[in-house]
């Protein structure tokens, strides 16, 4: 079994995107719980190759083909998840780039990152005004919000956010989380965020332990 976990993850690591629904089916015709393949198997190759982004060893294109690949296996064991009514989700995130801001590169890395590691992403997109942030917050309910920013001017749009969150009484029934490239941990520490990710890789970290620490 332990085998078969190993060549999963390595399927995954090493963007075999030939190989990996083959392995995965493998596994579950074995008769592996589709739990152990996801969490040992999926999960723990996307945090290896979280760390080797973190390192240098490998750049943005090779993690974006190690995530594909990661959802292709998570597409086989999907039915069996739905069948049994398990949504598998380690938590509910809202991902948004805000108002003034159309740049979606960043962001879309952060979500297959943070699908891969378990999360049930809702990407709200580019230009998000506070108030239809609001609204997707009051209607969905998530664990977290992550907004990003990649131009400077744009960044006062965060912490309109967050006060916008406060004084609706929003912001203790979640935790929100900032990146880009001119955010920096102490501007989240500045504006009242809850957490700053540098990269796709520290923003999962980032989740895991914030939505660890969410209310309820």
């Amino acid at each position: 079994m332990s085998e078969m976990l190993q060549q999963i993850k390595d399927a995954v690591i090493a963007r075999k995107r030939l190989e990996i629904q083959g392995l995965v089916q493998a596994a579950l015709d074995e008769g592996m719980d589709p739990d152990t393949i996801i969490d040992k198997g999926l999960i723990a190759a996307m945090d290896v190759v979280g760390k080797k982004f973190s390192d240098s060893e490998i750049f943005v294109p090779e993690m974006l083909v190690s995530a594909l690949t990661m959802k292709m296996g998570l597409d086989v064991v999907k039915p069996l998840l739905l069948k049994r009514g398990d949504s598998r989700s380690r938590g509910t995130i809202i991902m948004a780039t805000v108002k003034g801001d159309i740049h979606d590169i960043g962001k879309n890395i952060v979500i297959m990152m943070l699908e891969g590691a378990g999360f049930q992403v809702v990407d709200l997109g580019v230009d998000l005004t506070v108030e239809k942030l609001v609204e997707q917050i009051e209607t969905i309910g998530p664990h977290l919000l992550g907004l990003s920013a990649l131009l400077t001017t744009t960044m006062p749009e965060m912490r309109r956010t967050i006060d916008v969150l406060r004084e609706k009484g929003l912001k203790e029934k979640l935790k929100v989380m900032v990146g880009g490239a001119p955010v920096s941990a102490s501007f989240a520490e500045e504006i009242g965020a809850d957490g700053y990710g540098a990269d796709a890789a520290e923003a999962v970290e980032l989740a895991r332990r914030l939505i660890g620490q969410a209310p309820g």
